[in-house]
């Protein structure tokens, strides 16, 4: 079993401010408010969560293989 990683680097695709975060384990994260410039970052179609669309590392279930909260 591979270690799941709790860490991911958010990036805004709006001003580029990147944040390094910790991941829910419990819950999928579908809102991100940019530290930068306030955008409200939301998953883009077909990702389950913020992490999935703008992170350096995907969410923990889908790092396991698993289906998350909204897959």
């Amino acid at each position: 079993m591979n270690r799941v990683i709790l860490e991911s680097t958010i990036t805004c695709p709006n001003c580029g401010k990147a944040e390094t975060e910790t991941m829910p384990t419990d819950a999928c994260q579908f809102f991100y408010e940019c530290k930068g410039c306030g955008t409200l970052l939301k998953p883009k179609q077909g990702d389950c969560c913020v992490f999935c669309s703008y992170g350096t590392v995907k969410c923990p279930p889908i790092q396991q293989h698993e289906a998350c909260c909204s897959g």
